[in-house]
């Protein structure tokens, strides 16, 4: 079966802990050409956030997804397309390898688990809050990360590895040498594409990149242009070029 995310370039994830920025909509977000909407976030947040933002967005023509952090956050509507659920593979703390995943499965009686994916998350910035959260041991080297993609896809069927560098643009190198390291499996990015340039760099080493803070600080304007960066680089890359 074809994965849903396999044509994304771009996903904004949208923080329900926080506001868009001044003026705008979810429905501008949507509109931004943007192949998936991502709701989640690290700290600060609640079922009623979630709903508010799930309810929000779920009536635009577009993939919706809760990348769930607790089981308190996480909600159920029609016209949501699913759940991305981060193990992040270098937690020092087994509470987000399983731990977290053994509490949902035991509470919420109501997971379609047809629509529940898992994304193998490699968390590489020590000073953001999810490396915190998650007391992520950050201090890898390339070989580290290509093999930890390699152990995500082979020995435990991860179909989604996600290099986070979180707040910072990260170093291509490693996102390549993750890449490099999969076969069939998709590699996320997210960290630092604040811009065009920044897109369209990383996109040439990553399936698809992940725009979270600049909607939030910058709006839809500046995540277009991200969008157009995306696509550009891949348009080049399927021609060639």
């Amino acid at each position: 079966m074809t994965a849903p995310w396999a044509e994304w370039d771009h996903i904004v994830k949208i923080d329900p802990d926080k506001t868009l920025a001044a003026g705008e909509t979810f429905e501008d977000v949507c509109a931004t050409g943007t192949d998936a909407l991502e709701i989640g976030g690290t700290t600060g947040m609640t079922e009623e956030k979630m709903a508010r933002v799930v309810e929000a967005t779920t009536k635009y023509d577009i993939p919706v997804y809760i990348e769930p952090s607790n089981v308190g956050s996480v909600v159920h509507r029609e016209g949501l397309d699913g759940y991305f659920v981060p193990v992040v593979l270098n937690a020092g703390d087994m509470f987000w390898v399983t731990g977290a995943h053994k509490e949902w499965a035991r509470l919420d009686k109501d997971i379609d688990w047809d629509s529940t994916y898992t994304e193998a998350y490699i968390v590489l910035n020590p000073d953001s809050s999810v490396a915190t959260y998650t007391e992520a041991d950050c201090n890898l080297t390339i070989d580290e990360v290509a093999a930890y993609a390699k152990v995500a896809e082979r020995l435990f069927g991860q179909r989604i590895i996600y290099i986070e560098y979180s707040g910072i643009f990260g170093d291509t190198e490693t996102v390549r040498a993750a890449g490099n390291a999969v076969g069939e499996a998709s590699v996320f990015y997210g960290g630092g594409i604040r811009d065009y340039d920044a897109a369209y760099e990383m996109s040439h080493h990553a399936d698809t990149v992940v725009v979270g803070d600049l909607v939030h600080d910058e709006g839809v304007d500046a995540v277009k242009e991200t969008v157009e960066g995306a696509k550009d680089a891949k348009s080049e890359l399927i021609d060639g070029v």
